[in-house]
């Protein structure tokens, strides 16, 4: 039985140069995503034809100092292998101390493929993904490498059919970008989703933030993109969050899991005090019923992860033990790599040894109830 010690909770690939011709299905090639050449000669995607390219660099800044970051310039040949081939990964892992990872897509791709007018494309699109990550990418070693399901937005059926094909192909949990029914909005059709993904015993993930047609993804460039990256988990993770409690959705299934990735959490106990107090005080000339405060549906049934937070390793408690996972973010501009293990230590050097496991592996093994052994902090 694995023993996991260091369970990264939230990192991701690029892209490989053959995913779409080998994954996606021949009649959608003449629109599928191509690499292109920015303007200082590196790799990027146009996702859709005459499109803006997709720069690569951000994404794929594994090693590289701060001073080395940029969006352009960047190509498959300067980037780690790692960044998109399963078996490097495992290597780049191992050089890490990272015993385990469940991996995400670019949002940005899954963006363009949810904003597809063509369902057959759009659902293709999606499943090539998939596959490439149940069949290729995770084949390396499926003890390690943790494919989560990206859920497209056709309707909450579709939603539905396809986390039930991925959850076979041995998907953990499933991802959803939009809502399954596909509204702006959590509705009442997507209870249906919901109780699906309770009974199959796979968690949501939410990665940062909802897609919403009124709201399209921000634009990260130029000075803005700082304050729009360092605080997106906290702006748009918790409006999310209070849809979901206040919906009343843990009250119909009781059993269900979200999972905020990338949100860090040094603002969750301010957001629940709040919620909260508002609660109390709105309940009754809004119709709101629930059986429990807004906190303790979150104590229950979150878990957020975090890559560098000591805000809210220092405020663990006020948030819960229970609903922490540390990440990377690898290969993204927000990781360590090759010294995650070091800057963890470092983070959580006066944690108890108990706190420090279940933070940093434990709650992924409950989660996703994966076979561990001996259970040691790292």
């Amino acid at each position: 039985m694995r023993e996991y010690r260091l369970i990264d909770a939230d990192c991701h690939i690029v892209e490989p140069p053959h995913l779409w011709k080998t994954w996606l299905p021949k009649q959608f090639h003449d629109r599928a995503p191509k690499l292109v050449k920015d303007d200082e000669g590196g790799d990027a995607w146009e996702l859709v034809p005459g499109g803006k390219p997709m720069y690569i660099g951000l994404v794929a800044t594994a090693g590289m100092r701060f001073e080395q970051m940029k969006w352009k310039g960047y190509t498959y040949d300067t980037i780690r292998k790692g960044c998109w081939d399963g078996k490097a990964r495992l290597a780049d892992m191992d050089f890490d101390g990272v015993d385990a990872e469940f991996i995400f897509p670019s949002q940005r791709t899954m963006y363009s493929f949810m904003g597809q007018p063509d369902k057959d494309y759009h659902r293709a699109g999606v499943q090539a993904y998939n596959n490439f990550m149940a069949q290729e990418f995770c084949a390396a070693d499926k003890e390690r490498l943790f494919f989560l399901a990206q859920i497209p937005n056709i309707g909450v059926d579709e939603a539905i059919t396809e986390m039930k094909r991925c959850r076979e192909m041995g998907a953990r949990g499933a991802i959803i970008t939009s809502w399954p029914g596909g509204g702006d909005d959590l509705g009442p059709d997507d209870d249906k989703f919901f109780a699906a993904a309770q009974d199959m015993g796979m968690p949501v993930n939410v990665h940062t933030r909802i897609q919403r047609k009124r709201n399209p993804p921000p634009v990260l460039e130029g000075p803005a993109a700082i304050g729009t990256m360092a605080l997106s988990g906290m702006l748009s993770f918790s409006t999310i969050m209070a849809e979901l409690i206040m919906s009343g959705l843990f009250d119909r299934f009781p059993k269900l899991t979200v999972n905020g990735i990338e949100v860090e959490v040094g603002w969750i106990p301010h957001a629940l005090e709040q919620l909260d107090n508002f609660y109390w005080r709105n309940r009754t000339h809004t119709g709101v019923k629930m059986k429990n405060l807004p906190s303790e549906y979150f104590h229950k049934h979150f878990c957020c992860s975090f890559i560098s937070d000591r805000h809210g390793i220092n405020n663990r408690y006020a948030i819960g033990i229970r609903n922490l996972a540390w990440s990377t973010d690898y290969p993204h501009h927000g990781c360590d790599w090759p010294y995650s293990r070091k800057i963890a230590g470092e983070m959580l050097e006066n944690v108890p040894a108990d706190e420090r496991y279940q933070i940093c592996a434990g709650n992924m093994v409950r989660l996703y109830n994966l076979p561990q052994g001996l259970k040691e902090p790292f």
